[in-house]
């Protein structure tokens, strides 16, 4: 007969042993329940929640999650694939205990990113932290590993976001003092929070668009920063709520103008030294780090699928507005798509990395980072030749010029990034055929719901959604 401690599948070494003892110190802090959270294919975070006292029995065997919400969309309506979105069969959430963290915004609640498990005990195809860690895993045994972080962009507004629109809770220019000063009461709360959880800050100021906010973090290896950036946005969102405020994480607030973004910050080292710093060359890197950054450019089409995966997303995706929408790179230059961050002189061994421009929050972390892992990591393979860097806005080059120097434009429409993504077999390999197919069939249902709408349409119908 098998028995609580006996080992089972998904569930790690020790882990029913320690979930039993941090049961007992979270109850004793007053936490009640766990949130149980992992991401799906349109990027939504959804959850279960489970009694503290569960804990041990969750890292035991998990909790039952149905796999029909690899192909929801982001309104919640289910498409299929060939294996997918049907009401049949069963999945095992198994929560991550290195990374439970007790929520300080919700008194009584911890939270824990979780592994999705077959009820046989095997890595269930679809789940998206299980495909970004197999890349780094990988990535590991060629000698690399990777730090990262992820900006996060935010509106914020006066409630409640069931009225539709959207209120700015601060008037003050961009960038402004006055709007610090018209939030702080609400952002100091936010920094003592995520300081409680264990969140470094980098900087947090106002941003450019209405009611606009943003912060930085800092980097940790993939799956963590994965995770930190849900952590992080649920207790952006819980903060606000308890100050009246509501935020929109989407990609298009409104149909013009500047957008949400989730620029993807990463840099690869091996044997403890960045190889975006150091290098013999003008600009620094190193010519693998040259041949992971071109591998990126070279997908960049087909990768904005994953990073842009939102008909809201090419609302954002604009020339001449700092997103990114060209296929090339450039020293600190932000309307590139790439931009090589060099970092301050003393500090550039610690600081450089490259800057993924074209992502927004729509975007699944976990996706994102993997497909941008397995575009470098090609590229590094291949000793893919990095192009000539450019300098101003990219929109300014004249045909001719730009298609000699390689830049294109990226795809102005969730439909042309889908075709490119289809026609991307790296990509669609890395991911398998289960999360590729998944992708696609979640991308078009997206297509097809705003069917029709028009612009200003299309930002309300996601404005509430992220």
């Amino acid at each position: 007969m098998t028995t609580l401690a006996d080992p089972v599948p998904g569930g790690r070494p020790g882990d029913i042993e320690r979930a039993t003892a941090l049961s007992g110190e979270l109850s004793g802090r007053g936490v009640h329940g766990i949130v149980l959270a992992y991401v799906d294919t349109s990027g939504i975070g959804r959850v279960k929640a489970i009694p503290t006292a569960k804990l041990a029995s969750a890292a035991a065997w998990g909790v039952g999650m149905s796999p029909v919400f690899d192909t929801f969309l982001a309104n919640d309506s289910i498409v299929t694939t060939d294996v997918l979105g049907s009401p049949d069969g069963d999945l095992r959430l198994y929560p991550d205990l290195d990374r439970l963290v007790v929520l300080s915004a919700q008194p009584g609640w911890a939270w824990a990113p979780v592994d999705r498990i077959t009820q046989e005990g095997d890595p269930h195809p679809g789940c998206s932290r299980t495909f970004l860690r197999h890349l780094v895993t990988e990535a590991a045994r060629q000698g690399l590993t990777f730090r990262a972080s992820i900006e996060i962009e935010w509106a914020v507004g006066h409630g409640p976001a069931a009225e539709g629109e959207f209120r700015p809770a601060v008037t003050g220019p961009a960038y402004g003092a006055t709007r610090q000063i018209e939030l702080s009461d609400c952002t100091a709360d936010l920094l003592a929070a995520l300081a409680e959880q264990g969140v470094d800050v980098d900087q947090i100021h106002p941003e450019y668009a209405a009611g606009q906010f943003e912060l930085s973090v800092g980097a940790l290896d993939p799956v963590a920063a994965a995770d930190r950036s849900v952590l992080v946005r649920q207790t952006i969102r819980a903060v606000a709520q308890r100050h009246g405020l509501v935020v929109s994480f989407a990609p298009a607030v409104f149909a013009e103008g500047v957008g949400n973004g989730g620029h993807l910050h990463l840099s690869a080292w091996r044997d403890g030294t960045n190889l975006h710093a150091g290098g013999d060359r003008r600009h620094g890197m190193t010519a693998d780090a040259e041949s992971f950054t071109a591998g990126i450019l070279t997908r960049l089409p087909a990768l904005t699928a994953v990073t842009a995966p939102s008909p809201a997303s090419y609302l954002r995706l604009k020339p001449s507005q700092w997103a990114g929408v060209f296929t090339a790179w450039g020293r600190e230059t932000r309307e590139a798509a790439v931009r090589v961050v060099t970092g301050t002189a003393g500090l550039q061994d610690q600081a450089a990395n490259i800057e993924i421009k074209p992502v927004d929050l729509a975007a699944n972390p976990y996706l994102a980072l993997g497909c941008v892992l397995a575009a470098g990591l090609e590229g590094i393979a291949k000793s893919t030749p990095l192009p000539e860097e450019i300098t101003g806005d990219p929109a300014a080059l004249g045909a001719e010029e730009a298609r000699a120097r390689g830049v294109r434009r990226l795809p102005t429409s969730l439909g042309e990034a889908v075709d490119a993504f289809r026609g991307d077999e790296v990509l669609r390999s890395a991911l398998g055929p289960v999360l590729a197919d998944a992708v696609i069939a979640v991308r078009q249902g997206e297509i097809a719901a705003v069917d029709g709408l028009d612009d200003a349409r299309i930002a309300a119908a996601y404005r509430w959604r992220y």
